[in-house]
Parts: structure tokens; C-alpha cells; sequence
């Protein structure tokens, strides 16, 4: 379990997160024009019921719904019953209709948890809401343009209960969000995309104590800057406690490149918002058979696949890291039906040389050349004898690119020599090229053995079985 984080001063941290994901749909949340506006130039991705014109009315997207459901299932949340839109209303320039459709005392799932590095995080509430479009501050200008493709994509957002103690766990539940969310298909949750924001609530208090006035850090769009955001609020925070001073409660915003936070605004309370059922949207009835359905087409979770990694023989760390991205559990288990070996050596290729080569061109699995298929080919080359694994690492880079390792090694000769005749043969010229090595091996220097070894290699045109030649130099000097 994680023990409760107490900072120098002596308090207790306790945070609530807010995570917003804007869901995987082909239309906005309550309008059928597409929610697909990446690259669209400014406001062309809009309708008469995006821009809040009069007489226009809503209708739910069914799939933005469904999607809402499996979530809300898969973080072990209650989704059954009656759900209902509300109107939350407050001014914002990129919001045409001056409120947002929410849910207020309805969510479509509600009283969830997960678990987070062996302590549960109550999730409160998740719900639907569609998403405000986008004020644009043009460098060298006093002006402010708005751009409304984003109004009206739909959203879960997320509240779990204040049960985090501190950034390191803020983050682990973040990224464990992100994977499950990429696993159901329900988001991309990339936050260089904005499709994974952030709110962060921080308060501190003395063990045993009343929560704290607390402070909500707002529209952070990277894991990073919740860690960085939580860490200085936590030393701003005690330090005003420790000098007697009091918390605002406020509304803050990160600068990033300052490390610093600032004020936005007094924290807006419930009343605020003045929510009422929006009039314009009957309730839904999630039903036992609807909520069936719905969990038996949803797929593996990742803890669920960590498991089966690791019942499969890859360690732990392993198996969770590949469990946690969609594209490498997708291109694990297909290479796993074509590899001979052991799981825990195609993991460690997968993890090791394949993400550290992907990582330094700048790419990613899913984009890459690089097929399960063709993986498995070069790893089975090696596990059949018939290249090294040195020679497999070299080849590597070409076989990202979409080449067929069992065709290049055709093609250069690169099969390892296994002619235990053809290698006692290079052995003994060797042997008998360097009778003052040998001497000194015979007399105790067994180190001596490797600058034999790769005169051999060198003999052999580098592609003679590593392991034969070992084991026939050692047989020829009485090792």
C-alpha cells in the first residue's frame, strides 16, 4: 500500500483529479456534423446547433453513449438506471449557447475505483458533456479569434474521490486511465492532442484533520505537468500553512516554461453553474440487457492482459508495460502466434531494441514497417541457429523498414556455419597460428581464450555458430 505523503512541513497531501477524454465518435455529442476537425481550417466544422442559433435542438449521439458505458464498466462503476442531461451554465467566449450540456445529479456511471499501485482510488463520477470550441491569441496581436470546430465533441469527464496523496500517484493513475481508455477504443487520450486534460484539486492538511482549502490547478495537457503543477502547490501550500498564513481556495492555471502556477480566478462554486435539467433531452434508461451487451463486446482490459503476460512467463515490469499500450499488446500477441520462443525473449526485444530503435527515428509501432510477422521471422532465425543474435541486432534496422530478415540473410550469407568439421578445421589454423596464446592458456590465462575465439569468427567469415566455436576451442585446449 502506499503510505500517506506528508511533505517537509508536516502535512498531509490530499488530491482529487478531473480528467477529461473526448471520445472516439464520427460526430459531435448532440448534432450530427463530424467531430474529425484536425487539420480543418477554423469554423468549418460547425452546424446551426454548434453555433447556439435559435431553434435548434439536440439529439444524442447513441454511440457517444455506449462508449460512456463501457468506460464507466471497465473502472468497476455503477451504470444502470436512469441518466439525464443538464444545462451548466456560465459565459465563455468559444461557447455560443452560454452553457454547456452536462449531467449533474445523473451521471451515466458513478461509485467506481481502481487500483493504483496497490491502493484504491475511489472514482466518484464519470459523465458525458460536450466540449467548448477554442479562443486563438495570434502572436502580435491584441486580438482574440475563436474557433468552433471543437464545440460539441463529446466528453467523459471524470472526478474520482480525493484519494490520491501525492504526484507520483497522480501520475500512475493518469497513465493507468490513458491505457484503458486506448485499450476500449473508447479515446486516443493523447494528451499532445488535447484529447486527455487534466484538472488538478491539491489541499493539505495536518493527519487527522478537516480536508484543507483546496485548489484547483486547471486544463493540464500532459502527465508531466500534473507531477510538476502538484509538486509546487505542494511547497506553496505548506509554506503558507507552516507561516500561519490560510489557502485560497482558487482557480489557478500552470506556466509550464515558469514552473509556476497563477491565478485565474476565485473557485466557482456549485450554485454557480445554476443547474437544471436540460428541457430539450429526456432522460436514458440504461438497462441490465443494454449494459450486457455492451460489457460482452468490450475487450481485454489491460490488467487483464498483464496477467496473461505474466502467466506466460514475462516478468512483471514487462508484461505491464506492454499491457498498458494498445499497440504493443496488439503487436505482441501477434508475434506470439508466429514465434517459437520463449514470450519473456520476445518481450525483451519488443521492450529493448525495437522500442529503443523506434524511439531514436522518431517513430512509433503502429506507424512503423515493422509487422509482428516479420519480428517473429528474424527471432525465429536466431532460435533455430540459424543466425546469431549479434547478427539479428544488425539486421534489425532493416527489418523496421519492411524487409524480410530470412531474405537478407539469403541474399548476404549470413547463415551461420553449424559444419562442426568446417569449424575444427578454422580452430586448428588458429590454434596452431598462435602456439604462445595457447601456452598461456594452458598455464592458467583462460581470458586469453576470447582473442582465439574471434580470430575463429574472423576465419569463419563472422557467421559460424558463436556456441560451436566455444565449445571446440575449449574440447582442443583440455577446458
Amino acid at each position: 500500500m502506499l503510505g500517506v505523503m506528508l511533505n517537509a512541513g508536516g502535512f498531509e497531501v490530499v488530491v482529487g483529479l478531473e480528467v477529461h477524454l473526448q471520445l472516439n465518435t464520427r460526430s459531435k455529442l448532440f448534432t450530427g456534423v463530424s467531430a474529425d476537425y484536425f487539420g480543418l481550417p477554423p469554423n468549418s466544422s460547425t452546424d446551426p446547433f454548434t453555433l447556439g442559433l435559435p431553434g435548434t435542438l439536440p439529439v444524442v449521439n447513441a454511440r457517444a453513449v455506449e462508449l460512456a458505458v463501457q468506460f464507466g464498466l471497465a473502472l468497476h462503476c455503477d451504470v444502470l438506471g436512469f441518466t439525464q442531461f443538464h444545462r451548466k451554465n456560465y459565459f465563455y467566449p468559444d461557447s455560443p449557447r452560454n452553457y454547456q450540456i452536462s449531467q449533474y445529479d445523473r451521471p451515466i456511471a458513478r461509485n467506481g475505483y481502481l487500483d493504483v499501485n496497490g491502493a484504491r482510488v475511489r472514482i466518484k463520477r464519470a459523465h458525458l458533456e460536450d466540449d467548448a470550441g477554442k479562443s486563438l491569441h495570434p502572436e502580435g496581436s491584441d486580438e482574440t479569434l475563436v474557433d468552433l470546430n471543437r464545440a460539441g465533441t463529446p466528453l467523459i469527464e471524470m472526478v474520482t474521490e480525493p484519494d490520491i496523496r501525492g504526484p507520483e500517484q497522480a501520475r500512475a493513475f493518469l497513465v493507468q486511465v490513458q491505457a484503458i481508455a486506448q485499450a476500449l477504443g473508447v479515446s486516443d487520450a493523447t494528451p499532445e492532442e488535447g484529447k486527455m486534460r487534466c484538472d488538478v484539486n491539491v489541499s493539505l492538511r495536518r493527519p487527522g484533520e478537516a480536508l484543507g482549502a483546496k485548489v484547483e490547478v486547471k486544463n493540464l495537457n500532459s502527465f508531466r505537468s500534473v507531477q510538476r503543477s502538484l509538486e509546487y502547490e505542494i511547497t506553496r501550500q505548506s509554506g503558507l500553512l507552516s507561516s500561519g498564513g490560510r489557502v485560497a481556495q482558487d482557480t489557478v492555471g500552470w506556466d509550464e516554461g515558469a514552473g509556476r502556477t497563477y491565478l485565474m480566478r476565485a473557485k466557482e462554486g456549485e450554485s454557480d453553474y445554476r443547474y437544471f435539467p436540460d428541457p430539450d433531452l429526456p432522460p436514458l434508461d440504461i438497462t441490465p440487457e443494454w449494459v450486457a451487451r455492451l460489457r460482452a463486446a468490450m475487450p481485454r482490459l489491460p490488467e487483464e492482459k498483464k496477467r496473461d503476460y505474466a502467466a506466460a512467463g514475462v516478468r512483471e515490469s514487462d508484461a505491464e508495460l506492454i499491457a498498458g499500450s494498445r499497440e504493443a499488446s496488439q503487436f505482441f500477441e501477434a508475434a506470439r502466434a508466429s514465434y517459437s520462443g520463449p514470450a519473456q525473449d520476445l518481450a525483451n526485444w519488443l521492450n529493448g531494441d525495437v522500442t529503443g530503435l523506434l524511439n531514436a527515428r522518431g517513430e512509433k509501432l503502429g506507424s512503423s514497417r515493422l509487422s509482428p510477422t516479420l519480428l517473429a521471422g528474424l527471432l525465429n532465425l536466431v532460435l533455430d541457429g540459424v543466425i546469431s543474435g549479434k547478427t539479428a541486432k544488425e539486421l534489425l534496422p532493416e527489418v523496421l523498414d519492411g524487409l524480410d530478415p530470412s531474405v537478407l540473410v539469403s541474399k548476404r550469407g549470413l547463415r551461420q556455419v553449424t559444419d562442426a568439421a568446417a569449424v575444427e578445421a578454422a580452430v586448428e589454423a588458429v590454434l596452431q597460428a598462435n602456439p604462445e596464446v595457447v601456452e598461456r592458456i594452458r598455464a592458467g590465462n583462460s581470458k586469453a581464450v576470447n582473442s582465439l575465439f574471434g580470430q575463429v569468427m574472423k576465419a569463419c567469415g563472422g557467421v559460424a555458430k558463436p556456441e560451436l566455436v566455444r565449445d571446440v576451442l575449449k574440447a582442443k585446449l583440455g577446458l
